[in-house]
């Protein structure tokens, strides 16, 4: 299967303004792509790459004064089945967790295992470990908050999503992400690109998405308690603690996003 995704972003900035950006497929995904999938600048400035610590891939640039557009639009192939899963998927001693994961265990700054720790035992502690933990916690996370867009706001921790009960997708993902860290289960946070195949329409608009990756079995596997159900044409970018470490874009000055499209179609 095929997909053309995009973006284009559009910012008011008022003085020159440097910026970070993790707008591209990630390096896993990468080899899936028919074409690069460049940032396209308009007016156009240099873009210059590099690895964060995390091994993603972010963008630098410096938007001029004014109306700056960043942009992209691509083809990826895809396997068009939904995402994988494995009921078996078994959950590790830490002592035998791979060091690299072990991370992914903290907590983090939208993620505060300290504070919900006795509440992710309470609920989850005597649920089977391994799949059908993780997918007890998604099932909560995913009846407990009321999706709204309405309802965004960028510094709603974990706790704070959990007790108001209402929130956006990278809500979700943190406090399950929470739950699982709190149950000695490594995940860590996802943004990507989720197409609506599958889902009768009408859809909403396109919008980058939060998801979860969680470390069963010797793999990590995604999870998504926003959705609660297997996708289709899931593209990862950009993978870290929780949303402070993969931002779409982070601005060095004043800014204003006057512009917001994104896209991820079947050919």
């Amino acid at each position: 299967m095929r997909f053309n995704l995009g973006y284009e972003l559009v910012f008011d900035c008022p003085q020159r303004t440097p910026m970070i950006a993790m707008l591209n497929v990630h390096a896993s995904r990468a080899g899936d792509l028919e074409q690069p999938d460049r940032i396209v600048t308009d007016p156009p400035v240099p873009v210059s790459g590099y690895h964060d610590l995390f091994g993603n891939w972010c963008s630098r640039m410096t938007a001029p004064a004014g109306t700056f557009r960043v942009s992209t639009s691509a083809v990826i192939r895809d396997s068009g089945l939904p995402d994988r899963w494995d009921q078996f998927a078994v959950q590790h001693a830490v002592e035998d967790l791979p060091a690299e994961t072990l991370l992914f265990l903290l907590g983090s700054r939208y993620c505060e295992t300290d504070h919900l720790s006795d509440t992710a035992w309470q609920l989850f502690g005597n649920v089977t470990p391994g799949w059908p933990r993780v997918q007890a916690i998604c099932d909560y996370v995913h009846d407990r908050i009321v999706f709204g867009y309405e309802h965004s706001r960028p510094t709603r921790t974990a706790r704070e999503a959990h007790e108001e009960r209402f929130g956006v997708c990278r809500d979700y993902a943190h406090l399950a992400l929470t739950f699982c860290r709190c149950l000695n289960i490594p995940a860590r946070y996802c943004t990507g690109y989720i197409s609506d195949v599958g889902v009768p329409p009408p859809h909403s608009p396109m919008d980058f998405c939060a998801w979860i990756e969680v470390w069963l079995g010797g793999r990590w596997w995604a999870f998504d308690p926003r959705n609660n159900v297997p996708k289709i044409g899931r593209i990862l970018m950009a993978a870290g603690r929780d949303a402070a470490d993969v931002p779409l874009t982070h601005t060095f000055g004043q800014t204003t996003l006057s512009g917001f499209k994104v896209w991820i179609d079947p050919i």
